[in-house]
């Protein structure tokens, strides 16, 4: 009875071990190539803004389907730095804030999971007013697959943001990003992840005709550290199972992919954020991620 009580819990420990192993996310992250974007400061500028003509320069290139990348990858803290200022589009600029912060990126699966680690040093915090006092940091980031989403293809994530969304300049405290004409059923959404430094906990939300914060099935945890000076931010996020909001990835297929960083303790659209990229899986992309 002893030796079959021992047997059986050797099988589990091992059971439990390989379960681990397989979540666990790379050990030696110098190995996974790194992508550096630039996430720059927005200002006012939703996607109203970009499209139209009169205020938007590069609203004739999106109508003939180029990226927003296209033409102002190299130029993001340049654009980031104007915005902050009050210089263009932002009629409450923040004294001290940052107008960029470079991030690298990195990304890997292992069949079953998808990691994602985000990696930037700490801007010098700007001395204003705390909007959100329970996290210094939030780092979010956005898929969209198939191209649904009106405008995905060419600009990320940046078709949630909208003139009439809270902290937009006379906007309602009570709308949230959404997508136009956003729908579960018609796969016209995006999903949603977030880390919160100050809760420590990930979040599984989506963006269609309002965001929703939770409700995801379980595909997502994250974790995050501050040593030095240096934020290290790593989600592990299953590639299948999900439900309602959640993306199913798949190898050999690219994805829309956007991300933001709620530096200095900022909510709403007082955030950083990058331009609309594609990550790929076992695919050619920006950013790919490859099997280890």
């Amino acid at each position: 009875m002893r030796k079959t009580l021992i047997v059986s819990a050797m099988t589990t420990l091992l059971t439990l071990g390989a379960g681990s192993a397989l979540a666990a996310a790379p050990a030696d992250w110098s190995k996974i190539p790194a992508k550096e974007i630039t996430l720059l400061y927005p200002g006012v500028s939703p996607i109203e803004w970009i499209t139209k003509g009169t205020e938007h320069g590069g609203a004739r290139a999106l109508k003939k389907g180029e990226r927003c990348a296209d033409c102002h990858d190299e130029e993001a803290k340049d654009m980031g730095t104007k915005m902050v200022s009050g210089q263009k589009i932002e009629p409450s600029p923040i004294a001290g804030k940052a107008p960029a912060i470079p991030v690298k990126v990195q990304a890997s699966h292992d069949g079953e999971n998808l990691y994602l680690r985000f990696t930037w040093e700490q801007p010098k915090a700007s001395g204003a007013a705390k909007m959100d006092d329970k996290n210094p940091v939030k780092v979010a980031f956005m898929l969209e697959s198939g191209g649904k989403v009106e405008l995905a293809d060419q600009a990320g994530c940046w078709a949630t943001c909208h003139t009439d969304s809270r902290t937009m300049p006379g906007a309602a405290d009570t709308k949230t990003k959404y997508v136009k004409g956003g729908s579960l059923a018609e796969g016209k959404f995006y999903d949603l992840m977030q880390w919160r430094s100050g809760e420590k906990k990930g979040f599984d939300g989506y963006v269609a005709d309002k965001r929703v914060m939770e409700g995801g099935k379980g595909l997502v945890k994250a974790d995050g550290k501050l040593e030095g000076n240096n934020w290290s931010v790593v989600f592990t996020r299953k590639l299948s199972g999900g439900g309602e909001g959640d993306v199913t990835l798949e190898s050999g297929k690219v994805y829309n992919f956007g991300f933001a960083i709620h530096d200095d303790n900022a909510a709403g659209r007082f955030h950083h954020v990058s331009l609309g990229h594609k990550l790929g899986i076992d695919a050619k992309a920006d950013i790919t991620a490859a099997k280890q």
